[in-house]
């Protein structure tokens, strides 16, 4: 008899598989946020800084091992699940025992190895090869980078459940993902936003995964503040996930 747990773990092992055969998307997982923090790191290298305050490099690039896991790991989720329904595979699968959640979980714990190992090596150049400096332990801001990928993979699922095509999940990203980036904090202290921006940018996920960087950056143990907007990060991903299996639809047309 087939169990909930046997098509979880059966469609977990064939997204790895299909992930292991396609070189080029693996190689855009695990670089792409490595190389774009390399020139982040030369773009702010000669840039001055007060004595005994961090660099310039350290406060913006601590957030962006959180945001670029988010941004790449929802674009590459979207596309590859758009793919699924649009050959046919997604049609097919639901004709078997596998449920919707079965099928999503499936693909989230998929994606979220991927982006453990693509976190992991961003951190590791981040911090051993370009000099990054935070407070806190490097383990935490790999755990909080690992778990805004795991938010992308999240909303990237989500938003393929609207999508007829790989072109419209593809402009679910601006819509979903440009709002985060501008309201997160990085560009601007949330505090200092515009009293309407402020309130939008507290429900916004990817406020809280900021946050909680920041918080590494600045303490050298793990704050409740920052276990407070973990939670929050956490839930948020769970949601998308729940959501995601209630809106996909099982015919392809």
């Amino acid at each position: 008899m087939t169990t909930p747990l046997t098509c979880y773990t059966a469609t977990t092992g064939r997204i790895l598989r299909q992930l292991r055969a396609d070189r080029r998307t693996v190689a855009m997982l695990v670089l792409v946020p490595t190389l774009l923090l390399a020139l982040l790191y030369f773009v702010y290298r000669d840039m001055p800084s007060m004595p005994g305050m961090p660099t310039l490099f350290d406060r913006v690039g601590i957030s962006m091992l959180g945001i670029l896991p988010f941004i790449v790991m929802f674009l590459i989720t979207a596309i590859a699940m758009q793919r699924e329904r649009t050959s046919g595979t997604l049609e097919r699968l639901m004709t078997t025992p596998l449920s919707k959640l079965d099928l999503l979980a499936g693909y989230g714990s998929a994606f979220s190895l991927a982006a453990t190992v693509q976190a992991a090596v961003a951190c590791l150049v981040a911090f051993w090869l370009l000099g990054m400096h935070a407070a806190g332990s490097v383990w935490l801001v790999l755990l909080i980078a690992v778990l805004d990928a795991v938010l992308g993979v999240a909303l990237g699922l989500l938003a393929s459940a609207f999508a007829r095509t790989e072109f419209q999940a593809v402009q679910f990203m601006p819509l979903i993902v440009g709002p985060q980036f501008f309201l997160c904090g990085l560009l601007v202290p949330r505090g200092q936003l515009p009293r309407w921006l402020e309130v939008i940018s507290d429900v916004l996920p990817l406020s809280y995964a900021v946050d909680a960087l920041q918080q590494v950056s600045r303490y050298t143990g793990a704050t409740a503040v920052m276990w407070r907007d973990l939670g929050i990060v956490a839930v948020f991903a769970l949601v998308a996930l729940t959501l995601g299996a209630a809106t996909l639809r099982r015919r392809t047309a």
